[in-house]
């Protein structure tokens, strides 16, 4: 390419641009990074098509209208959900519309049948597509992306360095060794350190724990092991200042190219509406957020949020908010509907917002995450290291408490802790129930001695604070002209451009980057 020549210009003046299919699982925490992906493809002069169902394309309605307006060539495509069976409820299509934990497997038996609505819609196009891009989750696709002869990379949400975990740990056959040991099973306590990582990773039984792990999803998880095996290559929401030795031993384990492109949302082109939504709408007053933050010092507030799924019982509820309360540091909480909606936790709530007036405020629904986040006035986030969280509160320089639930967080929250040194763990060991959980595993005390530490004002602190700001730096420098990610995109883009999509090797300044990481692992 040469100097004075952009991607955009090359794609605009050498016939149809690449076009990218994108196939998110049907979850918030999956679908807001590929919307998010899916701007950067279409901003850099691809045409991106996000794959989902009715329920989800509603819901995406700003993202598609606020694309239209940028005149970025990006759609949402609407396939028709399968039939619910007698056990899913009708009109459940994504995994936050799922009250009872005997709902998941039918859920997931209905999207595997969306592979002929899929493959029907690619047939119909004019022109083949360059590449699909699938969720991990949705291992449905390779065997529409086999048929159909369009190459495939897999998307894994959540960290890089989890990503290796779980794939070394499956090499190896650690999940088995934990979950057939004697000790393992009678305490859920021995620890066992993960093969093939460059630093040390101890876990347990109930840490090691990943998706798709639960009982009568075995053979869902093979088959997408199985389509890892199978794929073109990766696409991870990272950047290499943050995880450059992890996806490099990602990259030597798989055996194929990992493209690190993130953080996704990164993206100052996008509007204020479709960056606040991300595909859900957000149902409170954002100015009335903003000027509650803009009476606080800089630095002072703890914001505190769950993610979308996971659900608390009222008694763990005010295990959380009276450890806040106890901190004595202005809070910001954002508490579930269906959490709020309990009578005795409504109650509740409004006795503590009595009590912290003026220091305190608590949302309920759906909270604009990353204006507060950006805020001066926030100083730490309290959040249960969902990747998406994580990265965003990177990104902004916050300093975290970990509070992880299940799945990939555990291992998400010792990066946090142990190698990047920006968070304070609250000190939960086990997994809870999505829909609450009758244990407490985390009480008062733990909550309060977590946040104090956080937002300390003593040396150890301090540096946890720098560290934090130092990586959000970097994060949007990797976004920026001549940083790694903006460069990944460009040679992917380019790949599929130049070869129709028939080769994914990536060469350039990943490469280089990577291979000085490779004898590590």
């Amino acid at each position: 390419m040469a100097p004075t020549e952009t991607l955009e210009s090359i794609i605009a003046t050498s016939g149809p641009p690449p076009h990218f299919v994108l196939v998110p699982l049907v979850a918030q925490g999956h679908i807001i990074p590929m919307v998010d992906l899916a701007h950067l493809l279409a901003e850099r002069g691809a045409r991106a098509s996000l794959i989902t169902t009715p329920v989800n394309a509603a819901r995406l309605h700003s993202v598609a209208d606020g694309a239209r307006r940028a005149k970025l060539p990006l759609e949402i495509v609407e396939l028709p959900f399968p039939p619910a069976d007698d056990v899913l409820p009708q009109g459940c299509e994504n995994v936050d519309q799922v009250t009872d934990n005997d709902h998941f497997l039918p859920l997931f038996h209905a999207i595997h049948r969306l592979a002929g609505p899929l493959e029907s819609y690619l047939r119909a196009l004019a022109r083949r597509p360059s590449c699909i891009i699938s969720d991990w989750c949705n291992s449905w696709t390779a065997g529409v992306a086999s048929s159909v002869g369009i190459p495939r990379l897999f998307f894994h949400g959540p960290s890089c360095f989890y990503s290796l975990c779980d794939l070394n740990a499956s090499t190896h056959g650690l999940h088995e060794r934990a979950y057939t040991s004697a000790t393992a099973e009678a305490e859920g306590h021995e620890t066992y350190v993960v093969p093939g990582m460059p630093v040390r990773v101890e876990v347990t039984k109930a840490t090691c724990v990943g998706f798709l792990d639960a009982p009568g999803f075995e053979a869902f998880r093979e088959d997408c092991l199985e389509a890892i095996r199978t794929a073109d290559g990766a696409v991870v929401n990272t950047f290499l200042d943050l995880e450059e030795q992890f996806v490099a031993c990602y990259e030597a384990a798989l055996g194929k190219p990992v493209w690190a492109l993130g953080p996704f949302y990164i993206n100052s082109n996008r509007d204020a509406q479709s960056m606040t939504s991300r595909g859900r709408k957000t149902s409170v007053d954002q100015s009335a957020v903003t000027e509650w933050l803009d009476a606080m010092d800089p630095g002072s507030v703890i914001y505190v949020s769950f993610g979308s799924i996971a659900q608390k019982l009222p008694k763990q509820l005010y295990e959380v908010g009276h450890g806040l309360e106890d901190s004595g540091q202005p809070l910001l909480w954002v508490v579930k509907d269906a959490e709020a909606a309990l009578p005795e936790a409504a109650e509740w709530l409004k006795a503590l917002e009595a009590r912290t007036v003026g220091r305190g405020l608590v949302l309920r629904g759906w909270a604009p995450q990353l204006a507060i986040l950006s805020h001066r006035a926030v100083g730490g986030f309290v959040t249960h290291c969902g990747w998406n969280s994580l990265l965003e509160s990177i990104a902004h320089g916050v300093p975290i408490v970990t509070w992880p639930h299940f799945a990939d967080q555990f291992l998400n929250e010792r990066l946090a802790v142990d190698v990047l040194g920006i968070g304070v763990p609250v000190g939960a060991a086990l997994p809870v129930m999505l829909f609450g959980d009758e244990a407490v595993p985390v009480v008062r005390g733990d909550v309060a001695r977590a946040v104090s530490e956080l937002m300390d004002g003593g040396e150890v602190a301090e540096e946890r604070r720098r560290k934090a700001r130092e990586y959000g730096e970097r994060a949007h420098r990797a976004m920026e002209k001549g940083g790694s990610s903006y460069e990944n995109l460009t040679l992917l883009i380019q790949s599929f451009r130049l070869s129709g999509g028939k080769e994914t090797r990536h060469t350039g300044l990943q490469k280089e980057q990577q291979e000085k990481q490779i004898m590590s692992c």
